[in-house]
């Protein structure tokens, strides 16, 4: 669905300012939405932007990676709280720092590895990284603090290796680009693509920038894609394609491992995923830059809607690509929220069973109303009018939460000696049909 005229003017222009602004050589902003680049803005002349041109996507490489971590956990072949040695044996120096941690950088890790800056410079071969890695590498002790590592993606690309026997090259084209129709997103750059450069601060001349193959530190930063391509991956952050990675697998990935921001609390990291607090809601997905080039991915997962951009010089003049993606984002959902799905009646009553179960239930004054879901033949209980939890079926008068605030408890009918349900245990909290009767 396009966006409307005046929502698709204004993210035009903050497109506009924001090039002009910040002295980007071009730049290029792609909205999504239910699954589909909905609208594109695009600015600058050095190249032209377009949907199909090739950008650097830099760290937002670690979101592929943690994807494929999570697909071996799926399958058994790892588990998250695996110490690192488990896997990387010369990597012994890491103590217990686990899988889990590395992904969310609650590992302690410094930022790089050894060597000189590895973004600019050819890469190494993941023994050479590994022979780099000494306690000295481990900054502080594992969930002190978030401290933010491109080693830790490097390592875990090892980790990779070892557990499948397949380069991390390889793991992500036949994982992840190949099943969701990724085919202009490569591990090195492939024309058309824009070239890269850092921006003179005083006469605004620019300077090309190298483009390296960074080898064991690609996981953590090599790719390159393009608008149509990297709007498709947040397409499958808000609604995953089960033959890639479960959907369940995907919101796992979204909750926090730990905070970045202690003060504010608006931001944090997830298993591989950046997690940003705009108001009431949270935004997932990366940041990226490699030398010459930004890049952000941003998708608000309960409306589908996500927000995809790449510049072509290192930085702006006015700062990072991913605030102006940020408020892109939040400018969609505020001007276009999703529209309300139509209600219809149902056809018939629910089943007797069912039907006995429903209506209002009390503990200690608390009324507890429950209701029948047709279409997912869920029970769903409402306290206060607005903490709401679902059920489903679990065997005879036996149900399991699987979401609100009841996520996982069981739901117990309980019967009189004809049969009749008189109570309902849900954790050990009875409701009756009475608001006077005794728990």
């Amino acid at each position: 669905m396009p966006l409307r005229p005046e929502t698709a003017r204004q993210v035009d222009a903050l497109v506009a300012d924001a090039q002009q602004a910040g002295h980007a050589p071009s730049l290029i902003l792609g909205v999504v939405r239910d699954g589909a680049l909905a609208h594109l803005a695009a600015a600058g002349t050095q190249p032209p932007p377009d949907a199909d041109l090739q950008y650097r996507i830099g760290s937002i490489t670690k979101t592929m990676t943690a994807v494929l971590v999570m697909q071996e956990r799926d399958a058994g072949r790892l588990a998250l709280d695996d110490p690192l040695r488990r896997h990387l044996p010369e990597a012994a120096a890491a103590g217990q720092v686990t899988l889990r941690q590395l992904l969310g950088h609650a590992g302690g890790l410094q930022r790089e590895p050894d060597g000189p800056w590895w973004e600019r410079n050819e890469g190494v071969d993941l023994t050479t990284l590994l022979t780099g890695f000494t306690a000295a590498k481990v900054a502080y002790p594992p969930y002190r603090f978030w401290h933010y590592s491109n080693l830790a993606f490097g390592l875990l690309g090892g980790v990779l290796e070892r557990t499948t026997g397949t380069p991390w090259s390889q793991l992500v084209r036949q994982r992840i680009l190949e099943p969701l129709g990724l085919r202009r997103t490569t591990y090195a750059a492939t024309e058309p693509f824009a070239r890269g450069y850092v921006r003179h601060p005083w006469h605004d001349t620019l300077r090309e920038e190298p483009r390296t193959d960074s080898r064991a530190m690609a996981p953590a930063g090599q790719l390159w894609s393009t608008v149509t391509d990297l709007a498709r991956w947040a397409a499958f952050l808000a609604d995953p394609d089960p033959a890639v990675l479960s959907p369940a697998t995907v919101e796992e990935m979204c909750v926090p491992v730990i905070l970045s921001d202690l003060d504010a609390w608006r931001g944090g990291y997830g298993l591989g995923i950046q997690l940003t607090r705009d108001g009431d809601r949270v935004h997932v997905g990366h940041g990226g830059s490699m030398p010459g080039y930004v890049a952000t991915l941003a998708v608000h997962r309960p409306s589908r809607t996500g927000v995809v951009g790449f510049a072509n010089s290192y930085g702006l003049r006015t700062g990072g690509i991913g605030p102006l993606g940020h408020e892109i984002l939040t400018l969609v959902l505020d001007a276009e929220p999703a529209p309300a799905q139509p209600w219809s009646p149902a056809e018939a009553p629910a089943p007797a069973d069912l039907a006995l179960l429903c209506g209002r239930w009390w503990w200690m004054g608390t009324a507890l109303d429950v209701s029948w879901d047709r279409a997912t033949g869920e029970l769903v209980g409402t306290v206060r009018g607005d903490r709401v939890s679902r059920y489903a079926p679990e065997d005879t008068d036996r149900w399991r939460g699987v979401s609100g605030v009841e996520n996982g408890e069981v739901l117990a009918v309980l019967r009189d000696e004809r049969g009749r349900p008189v109570a309902i245990d849900i954790a050990t909290f009875v409701f009756t049909r009475d608001p006077d009767d005794e728990p």
